[in-house]
């Protein structure tokens, strides 16, 4: 082996070995970048105002359609339970007014035997203040009304209704039917 082959493997082999190295660098900068970056857009997902928003819109879309189904369904067999479901529903006025006439409401409901189920088939927020803690929805429910002697029949109706945030979440606060002019013909 001649001193001039070795010197050749030297240079060849820092030539090869260079690129390796500069890669391997650029790779692990590439790495800790990228988890930098990612663990700040993870801090700013966990900290920000708009995804606490997101939240508390979803919970309270989510209450709205849960009582506005409770509102719209009685149990012919179980008519105190129905009636104290409605009350657990509301707040505010619409919670005074339906306390008011529970007994009347309760002789009705129980002479007429009908048993009534409703599902909230789409809704939506039309506002949402946080920080006054009200909002308002609408919402189409289906109604399926099973009477004491009859056959069943099953209605489409629309709804928009106030929501309030109490100590123990969202209630409604109103409810309001809403005709169509398909309704109206």
């Amino acid at each position: 082996m001649s001193p001039t082959t070795g010197t050749a493997r030297t240079a060849r082999t820092a030539r090869t070995t260079w690129p390796r190295k500069a890669i391997a660098l650029l790779a692990a900068l590439a790495i800790v970048l990228f988890t930098a970056y990612s663990a700040g857009a993870y801090w700013n997902a966990d900290n920000d105002e708009s995804l606490e928003y997101a939240k508390t819109r979803d919970s309270v879309l989510n209450a709205g359609e849960r009582h506005i189904a409770r509102l719209n369904s009685m149990d012919a067999d179980d008519v105190e339970a129905g009636l104290a479901q409605w009350l657990d529903a509301t707040g505010g006025a619409l919670h005074e007014e339906l306390e008011r006439g529970n007994d009347a409401s309760a002789e009705v409901l129980a002479e007429v035997g009908t048993t009534t189920v409703a599902t909230v088939t789409d809704a939506a927020l039309l506002q949402l203040d946080t920080r006054a803690g009200t909002a308002r929805m609408i919402a189409s429910v289906r109604v399926e009304t099973t009477p004491s002697s009859g056959e069943a029949t099953t209605d489409r109706k629309r709804f928009e209704a106030g929501l309030g945030r109490t100590d123990d979440g969202w209630k409604l606060t109103s409810l309001t039917a809403i005709t169509t002019a398909a309704d109206e013909s």
